[in-house]
């Protein structure tokens, strides 16, 4: 399943040339990441007090058209694998039909000193629910 999160652009997003700044479409796709846990059930300072963390450990982007100011976009996100303490979500920032940004994160479950630990059942189960291939 995609999970959708409806994002509007505002003028302070735009970088000189008047397009969306590149480092904003990660802000994005980290909004999109984070209403997905939510969709699963899962807010991140309630793993974190259950003692378990999900960070970052790579990101792979690709910019592709610009977005524009008012634009309104939708995140498009999924997960691409689990496996026993990582997993890698696929993104997409589309206006329309026309894909804007697309990315790759790949992700790393820690308990909260960082150090690697395997994904709770609760928290995979919500993550198998969102495996998908996304073209």
């Amino acid at each position: 399943m995609i999970h959708q999160t409806p994002i509007t652009v505002r003028f302070y997003e735009l970088d000189p040339y008047g397009h969306i700044n590149h480092s904003v479409y990660i802000q994005y796709f980290e909004v999109g990441r984070i209403d997905l846990f939510k969709e699963m059930g899962w807010r991140l300072t309630q793993m974190s007090e259950l003692g378990t963390r999900v960070v970052v450990a790579r990101i792979e982007t690709r910019f592709l058209a610009p977005g524009l100011e008012g634009d309104e976009l939708v995140v498009e996100t999924w997960v691409e694998d689990v496996k026993r303490a990582s997993m890698r979500f696929g993104q997409r920032i589309v206006r329309g039909i026309v894909v804007l940004a697309s990315q790759t994160v790949h992700g790393a479950c820690v308990d909260i000193h960082g150090k690697p630990k395997r994904i709770p059942d609760e928290l995979l189960e919500g993550l198998n629910r969102f495996v998908t291939r996304a073209e």
